[in-house]
């Protein structure tokens, strides 16, 4: 009889070298390397993420991509996507499953089919766990392309997705676990059962390509870790973002409305909500002036040459309104204040002298968002933006920079803010049709504010992609209670303004000179966003300064409300916002009823303080005291609200 050697292979690691039959596959190396407990649900495989079942073929340098790793929990989690799938069809045979990535905290996936409730979405999540105690085999399979389109024949989204991603004349991978098979380039888990700590979170409603004018979808949101622990703490911080939620918030504290009637995404300032926007406002017109801006207003729509003229049209149309035909013209309304602020600048002739020109105003534009993405205050269709342009020349953009970053650092300590991050915005050259193709620009002037962040010390990460289309940016992060990091405040480099508007000064020789740099900056975003994160970040219990109501006032009995009417005038004509209640409820009930509207402080008015002219406080941060005399009483809350304290300190 004929034997043959075994072929053997070299498989490095970080202990070292170790040799292995051919056609091993990953998992078993690393199990005979590491152990079962190594904590691996995929491999690296010279820097290549493959399945633990990858058979391993010649000399390579594998690393273990373990659960709890951000590759681990991606894996995780787009598997988790499929698990997620394979439970739908199963209870929803006609529904198609579309497309379904693993997102930050989770996943999702999109199916055509109909509406689902909440049952619905609890019984999926029973068929996902039922799933996962099978420990189904997740198997990796290829098919060529006839194959491919043979399987998926009767769901035209993955034909369409093979058609734009694959071709006619190659085929591709695609994941079997039981009598569910999904198209993917993979990697995934072994089996279910390693698909332990998820749930289900919501659902709402997509388009096929996000077009509303193509298929309306199912989107299932869910949420994966690595351990129950994990999942717990994220059950906890949603339990907390729940409570610390704006739109239950701002419904407590009538802060804003959204009306059917009038339109979804359109909110409704409501006195308290518009006396927080307009405190917010206040303060930022004071700071403004300090920092030597000038006020303008400009119309909420323009004609279309306008837009056209600063690169909008092209590159912003949809998330601009449709078009409005005019006797005059096509006209359209604003999406933003810039092309406005440009023609003010062009108004006149300029002078090196009145560089830098800082133009601000508070104006509305109107975006075309998807009513699908609309949420609360978070995202809307009108949106109060403390916009402004600086119009400077390139040795003055360091210094306006750095003043805007010294504004933006003010405004967050005021607000309590001080969880937040610098990120340098940048484009990509691998896809230009996003930008104005201008290399060169985009490299110098990137550079530019590369050294204008080096040169302040402030620390930074860079973001490919980030770039609005006419220049970099400079963009302040923040981490929100459910750990999602949005963009709060901007500082944008336009190089492309001076070209498309003709702007111009005259320097210090008398020539006219075309090297206007504009800096677009919205520090406090748009007033419905920062309101919403101003709210869930003080959970509604804003500082003194701007509570919509900062003296409650309440009556013990029906004998006391002269007294009380006397002291509501006395607080209203010191400029104090306060509020009474004269009704014949109980103390007790008035203090419930009060409690979810959050003054600053409540006033109690009984016999003792009728009598001699004082009030009792109940502060909300629960500290009390009697017997303070009204003018007092008076003269710390001023003080307080004056200088916008943080916290409450009156007692």
């Amino acid at each position: 009889m004929m034997s043959y050697a075994i072929k053997m292979i070299e498989v490095e690691c970080d202990d070292g070298v170790h040799d292995f039959p051919e056609g091993i596959s990953a998992g078993e190396a690393i199990k005979e390397i590491y152990g079962k407990k190594s904590g691996a649900i995929a491999a690296l495989v010279n820097d290549e993420e493959k399945d633990l079942s990858h058979s391993l073929e010649k000399n390579c340098v594998i690393e273990i991509i373990k659960d709890d790793s951000d590759e681990g929990l991606y894996i995780m989690r787009h598997s988790c996507a499929h698990l997620l799938a394979q439970a739908v069809t199963e209870l929803f045979p006609e529904a198609k499953p579309t497309i379904g990535p693993p997102i930050e905290h989770g996943f999702y996936y999109d199916f055509f089919m109909n509406p689902i409730n909440e049952d619905d979405l609890k019984n999926i999540e029973k068929r996902m766990k039922e799933l996962v105690k099978k420990n189904i085999r997740i198997k990796r399979e290829e098919y060529d392309n006839k194959a491919l389109r043979k399987m998926f024949s009767d769901n035209s989204f993955k034909m369409e997705i093979m058609d734009e991603k694959i071709g006619h004349d190659v085929g591709s991978s695609a994941y079997r676990q039981g009598g569910f098979v999904d198209l993917c380039r993979g990697p995934h888990v072994e089996s279910t059962a390693k698909l332990r700590w998820f749930k289900l979170t919501s659902t709402s409603q997509a388009y096929w390509r996000a077009d509303a004018n193509r298929d309306p979808l199912v989107r299932i949101y869910g949420m994966c870790y690595a351990s129950k622990h994990d999942l717990k703490e994220r059950e906890r911080q949603l339990a907390e973002a729940e409570k610390r939620d704006h739109k239950k918030i701002g419904k407590e504290m009538n802060l804003y409305m959204i009306n059917e009637l009038i339109g979804k995404g359109l909110p409704v300032w409501l006195p308290n909500g518009e006396i927080l926007k307009s405190e917010i406002e206040r303060f930022a017109v004071e700071t403004e002036n300090t920092y030597g801006y000038e006020r303008v207003t400009t119309p909420v729509l323009g004609k279309q040459q306008l837009f056209e003229t600063s690169g909008h049209l092209p590159h912003y149309a949809e998330s601009m309104y449709p078009p409005m035909e005019m006797d005059d013209g096509t006209y359209y309304l604003k999406a933003m204040n810039c092309p406005m602020h440009h023609l003010i600048y062009r108004n006149k002739k300029r002078s090196y002298r009145e560089l830098p020109l800082r133009i601000a105003e508070y104006g509305t534009v109107y975006r075309n968002e998807l009513s699908g993405t609309l949420a609360g205050l978070l995202r809307v269709r009108m949106l109060s933006m403390n916009d402004a342009h600086i119009y400077c020349t390139l040795e003055q953009v360091a210094q306006e920079f750095v003043n805007n970053i010294q504004m933006v650092q003010d405004y967050y300590s005021a607000f309590g803010f001080d969880d937040y991050r610098f990120r340098l915005s940048l484009w990509d050259p691998e896809n230009t049709d996003k930008y104005i193709d201008q290399p060169k620009n985009w490299e110098n002037t990137q550079n530019h504010l590369r050294k204008i962040l080096d040169d302040s010390n402030v620390k930074y990460e860079e973001c490919i992609g980030e770039a609005a289309f006419y220049g970099p940016k400079v963009d302040i992060q923040f981490t929100t209670l459910l750990g999602r990091e949005e963009s709060m405040s901007t500082i944008q480099l336009d190089f492309a303004a001076k070209e498309r508007f003709g702007l111009s000064f005259m320097d210090e020789s008398g020539t006219e000179n075309n090297e206007v740099f504009v800096i677009h900056r919205a520090p406090l975003s748009t007033h419905e966003r920062f309101v919403a994160f101003l709210t869930e970040h003080w959970a509604g219990n804003f500082p003194t300064w701007l509570s919509p109501i900062q003296a409650q006032i309440i009556t013990i009995s029906e004998k006391h409300n002269d007294y009380g009417a006397k002291l509501e005038n006395k607080l209203k004509n010191a400029s104090i916002r306060v509020k009474a209640d004269y009704s014949d409820h109980t103390i007790g009930k008035k203090i419930r009823m009060h409690r979810k509207m959050r003054p600053a402080y409540m006033i109690i008015i009984g016999d003792e303080e009728s009598q001699n002219n004082t009030v009792s406080i109940r502060a909300r941060n629960g500290n009390q005291k009697n017997g303070m005399p009204v003018e007092e009483f008076i003269a710390k809350l001023t003080s307080e609200n004056s200088s916008r304290k943080k916290k409450l300190e009156l007692i």
